[in-house]
């Protein structure tokens, strides 16, 4: 009775929790966010003022008959009003009509070219003709000595926001061929455009909008509008992801009940092992859900993971020859060992390793918590009778067959030191699309026009005082330090150069009394930043340099970090360092570094677990040494096949947890039967298909994980059947002594 009340009260809260995921859907979101913590931007979203927390995004705009958007005036007019028309929602063939996400703010060149002649009294609404703004003549352009404020912002936008083969003139006549009697010329151009949730506290902001009012635009005007940059691709990334979703781990269910069946025999057995997964799976949601706990794209991989693992108990239970509480034991034994292995990733330095541990540790406990306590009756049910349990006895019969495990452990240690090291940046995109997708070389070709895509910001926030004349001061020496560092981009015109260096804006009338505070609500506006100030409680307590470098050299931006920490130690300020590419950057260096540590650090676990487990020191440490070499071997293959991504440490540890797993059951110090071999290689055999479905994924982490874990079941498999052949104490039948 009691027994049935246990079963009713996890099943109904599986289904209550399953319940919970369709009342309250997770939003599967990918961006950097989701797979590492930058402490500069998070400090930035907490702190920084209105219009520093929504998301940039690019659009690039060329005329429907190619002809110039910035020299011809008229085309130049219609983009202003564009421009407007999108912000206000006056043109009902150019509004934005999407309730749940709002355009926060547009930057586009021609609104800093607006403010440029605006500082010199002229008025763009005003003028007819390219010659009433640049008559009378602006010695210098924009780029000279006597530029004002507003002009050098319109000169630094001008070389962001156009391509770099344009004719810049006005911007900065200092260039070979420019005058400063002409307008910038180019066929395209780009804008910068924020979009922001309408509710703060809904899903994530949803990039894809952006490309459908791109889409509308296009339709309706005289103009070709397209939604580029990395977060577009990230935004695609996650369109391939969800469709693998569909096509992948939906199909791996019934490849599982086909394979099941071919090996088991028993559809009833097959049937029940899917549900039960499936509402797994719908619980483990909804437990996430209930709780608030944001699920990536990248954490959806655990699905098929735990689809895989369910089969392990359904086989030893149907079809071993282990009695009832062997098999329990086993499957404990099998449990701890594997959440010990992958528990490591949840103190991952990267989030998205830690977040997917996560969900495969919830989704496998969920898978044994059901296994055991609700279906191990209805499993015992479908068993053959065995026959009476074997007693022990010595058999010295193996002893030929005792040499597979130490070569098998031979083996596996030239896979891990044949292969390269190194650890793929952490934020690349290339890790989240296909290597033959159409858009990373349409992004190729942005980086190679664009220096704002080819370029990258790194982050520096400083502690300041914002009424301070001296933290004032000290800022703008620090921006000029910065700026003198041979990572950061600069504009050489051959007379002077302006490195890409944005924060406080330095004006000589006011060096005596000014003060970041005062400066800032002057004119604090740069292109990435509407105030490039934090402030708590209404205090200025710290302040933002961005400094653009080449997003392409990780190596670069590892020696820029470490020389901006260094600077901040000898200027004796207090502050951080960050940003998408150089956080990156920094952290798959130190994830490369301690990779191995990583693993060994799994195996003491294993073995620290393996012993309380077994209370055997021998059969703990054979575990531990088979678990470490099938991490080793697994990390090896990560690189041999591709390269080291934000997948590959989740799967290394949980193949050392499958490891773990098989050599449990293999350790037992008896000598197995055909049926438990059957139990082992089937329950393998179904793992590795579903399995090898997902490397067939188009999402690349998906693919690779699919890829490492088909691998490291055929590696623990074998490694397993060798440990089984040691020759310890084992069973034998009556008849046998």
């Amino acid at each position: 009775m009691e027994t049935r009340k246990v079963k009713i009260g996890i099943t109904m809260s599986f289904v209550f929790f399953a319940l919970i995921s369709i009342i309250m859907p997770v939003d599967l979101v990918l961006n950097t966010d989701a797979v590492f913590v930058d402490p500069a931007k998070e400090k930035i979203q907490e702190e920084g003022l209105v219009g520093n927390k929504t998301s940039q995004l690019i659009l690039k705009i060329k005329h429907d008959e190619d002809r110039s958007v910035s020299s011809d005036f008229e085309i130049f007019s219609n983009l202003l009003n564009l421009e407007r028309e999108l912000m206000d929602g006056s043109n009902d063939s150019t509004s934005w009509d999407y309730d749940d996400v709002r355009v926060d703010r547009v930057k586009t060149p021609f609104s800093y070219w607006s403010d440029a002649f605006e500082s010199r009294n002229r008025s763009v609404e005003n003028a007819s003709k390219w010659g009433d703004l640049l008559n009378p003549v602006i010695e210098g352009g924009w780029c000279g000595e006597n530029a004002t404020i507003e002009e050098a912002n319109a000169f630094k936008n001008t070389m962001l926001l156009l391509p770099k083969n344009s004719e810049f003139h006005i911007a900065c006549p200092a260039f070979p061929g420019a005058s400063e009697l002409a307008p910038p010329d180019s066929n395209e151009i780009i804008w910068l455009v924020w979009l922001d949730r309408t509710n703060p506290d809904g899903a994530e902001t949803d990039w894809n909008k952006l490309n459908l009012w791109a889409e509308k635009v296009s339709e309706n005007t005289e103009f070709d509008i397209e939604a580029v940059g990395v977060n577009m691709l990230f935004q695609k990334s996650k369109n391939i992801a969800e469709n693998d979703l569909v096509s992948v781990v939906i199909p791996s269910g019934f490849i599982l009940i086909l394979v099941m069946y071919v090996i088991i025999r028993d559809l009833k057995v097959c049937a029940v092992t899917l549900g039960s997964v499936g509402l797994v799976i719908a619980a483990e949601i909804g437990i996430f859900s209930l709780f608030q706990i944001p699920i990536s794209i990248i954490d959806a991989v655990a699905f098929p993971i735990i689809l895989a693992v369910a089969v392990d108990g359904a086989f030893w239970y149907s079809k071993s020859s282990r009695s009832r509480d062997e098999v329990r034991s086993l499957l404990l034994l099998a449990l701890v060992t594997t959440l010990a292995a992958v528990s490591l990733s949840l103190f991952s330095i990267i989030k998205a390793q830690s977040s997917l541990a996560l969900m495969m540790i919830v989704g496998i406990f969920l898978d044994w918590l059901i296994t055991r306590f609700v279906l191990e009756d209805f499993y015992m049910s479908r068993r053959e009778n065995h026959g009476p349990p074997p007693r022990i006895s010595y058999n010295q019969n193996l002893e030929s067959k005792r040499w597979g495990w130490p070569i098998a452990l031979v083996m596996l240690s030239v896979i891990a030191l044949i292969s390269p090291s190194g650890v793929e940046v952490l934020n690349d995109i290339n890790q989240f699309l296909p290597q033959d997708d159409p858009s990373l070389a349409e992004f190729e070709i942005l980086q190679d026009e664009y220096l704002i895509a080819s370029s990258t910001v790194t982050w520096i926030l400083v502690e300041v005082d914002g009424d301070s004349h001296q933290d004032y001061l000290n800022i703008i020496n620090l921006q000029k330090q910065i700026g003198q560092h041979p990572s950061v981009i600069s504009f050489e015109t051959g007379m002077s150069e302006t490195p890409l260096v944005m924060g406080i804006s330095f004006d000589s009338e006011f060096e005596n009394d000014s003060t970041l505070n005062s400066v800032s609500n002057q004119n604090g506006k740069t292109p990435i930043l509407e105030d490039h100030r934090l402030q708590t409680s209404g205090e200025t307590t710290g302040f933002i340099i961005a400094a653009f470098i080449d997003g392409s050299n990780s190596e670069a931006a590892l020696r820029f970090f470490d020389d901006l920490v260094l600077l901040l130690e000898e200027t004796d300020n207090e502050g951080i360092v960050g940003g998408d590419f150089i956080t990156g950057a920094s952290l798959a260096e130190e994830f490369d570094n301690s990779r191995i540590l990583q693993i060994l650090g799994a195996g003491i676990a294993v073995l620290f677990i393996a012993g309380i487990v077994t209370k055997s020191a021998p059969r703990s440490f054979r575990i531990a040494i088979g678990t470490i070499a099938i991490g080793a071997a697994v990390d090896g293959c990560a690189s041999l096949i591709g390269e080291r991504g934000v997948s590959a440490a989740p799967a290394v540890l949980l193949g050392m947890g499958f490891a773990a797993d098989y050599l449990s059951h293999a350790s037992a110090e008896h000598r197995e039967t055909k049926h438990d071999k059957f139990a082992r290689w089937g329950a393998a055999i179904t793992s590795m298909s579903v399995f090898f479905l997902l490397s067939f994924a188009q999402f690349p982490p998906a693919r690779q994980t699919g890829q490492l874990l088909t691998i490291s079941i055929a590696m623990s498999v074998i490694l397993a059947s060798g440990l089984a052949n040691v020759g310890h104490y084992y069973k034998i039948n009556d008849s046998e002594e």
